[in-house]
């Protein structure tokens, strides 16, 4: 039995790395497969997988390139979402703030440095014409740090996907004044490069066994009921979310890499370009 350790962000797009883990699927195959939950995001993530206490994961495409940009010793093995992910732009729900252009210049809330949450702030802010270099940030941690950050008015917005914020939307906690979609497939699965070496055919099962179910998760009889249950949504949401949403069983195209580092050499993210194959297994 090979033992492998996954992390991934606590939301419906990983509902079918848990439903293979309660149904034994993995283990089926000779994988000792353990999951855990980062809901700090991209950024808690690219620390656990440099510090050897994940082997893989299922992270933001933009987050795992800038990181291994910086040293990050991984590879992308996988895409695992094809589509992109729709950023809800959110601001305290009794707070003042109309439109996007009242946003100009207020303090972003981020996860942490080199989340998702901080780099999409400066995709968000080019399209809108405001200049990236001039962005503050209010690091909050998750989203209760969100909340409470908005809240006091210690920042103005705080960007994070859509669907997952939406019960907060519902509540009356937040107030969803816009979108911005990543420019890019959203989520791939990266592996430490030792990890790799050591346990190349571990991981091939390992993708194997997953895109076996992500090729037929849509037709999983009431699988929208089995999401709405597990991840606090209504349903109606759920199955908005899931005509936007595909998975993918295939390697991240060279495109997509070029793209992703485009636009962060843009944004003055990272200061050159790579070879795009530097972030795929040789």
């Amino acid at each position: 039995m090979r033992s492998i350790k996954v992390g991934g962000v606590p939301e419906h797009f990983n509902l079918p790395w848990h439903l293979l883990i309660d149904e034994g699927k993995f283990k089926e195959n000779g994988l000792d497969l353990s999951w855990r939950d980062f809901p700090d995001g991209t950024g808690a993530m690219c620390k656990a997988m440099r510090s050897k206490e994940i082997d893989v994961a299922v992270i933001l495409t933009e987050g795992i390139i800038k990181d291994i940009h910086n040293g990050n010793d991984a590879v992308i093995v996988q895409e695992y979402i094809a589509s992109p992910l729709i950023w809800g732009i959110h601001v305290a729900a009794e707070s003042n703030f109309k439109t996007l252009e009242d946003l100009k210049d207020q303090k972003v809330a981020i996860s942490r440095y080199g989340s998702g949450s901080h780099l999409m702030a400066y995709v968000n802010a080019r399209n809108l014409g405001w200049d990236p270099s001039k962005l503050e940030f209010e690091v909050v941690g998750d989203i209760d740090g969100a909340i409470e950050a908005l809240k006091s008015g210690k920042a103005g917005y705080f960007m994070w996907e859509h669907f997952t914020t939406k019960p907060l939307v519902d509540k009356g906690i937040f107030r969803r004044i816009g979108d911005c979609p990543t420019p890019w497939s959203c989520f791939v699965i990266a592996v430490n490069k030792d990890f790799r070496d050591r346990e190349p055919a571990a991981i091939l099962t390992m993708l194997k066994t997953l895109n076996n179910l992500t090729r037929q998760f849509k037709e999983i009889p009431k699988i929208e009921t089995a999401l709405a249950k597990k991840y606090d949504q209504k349903e109606e949401d759920i199955k908005q979310w899931l005509k936007i949403t595909n998975w993918s069983q295939k390697q991240l195209s060279v495109e997509e890499i070029h793209k992703v580092q485009e636009q962060l050499k843009e944004l003055g993210l990272i200061s050159e370009m790579k070879d795009n194959l530097d972030f795929l297994p040789h």
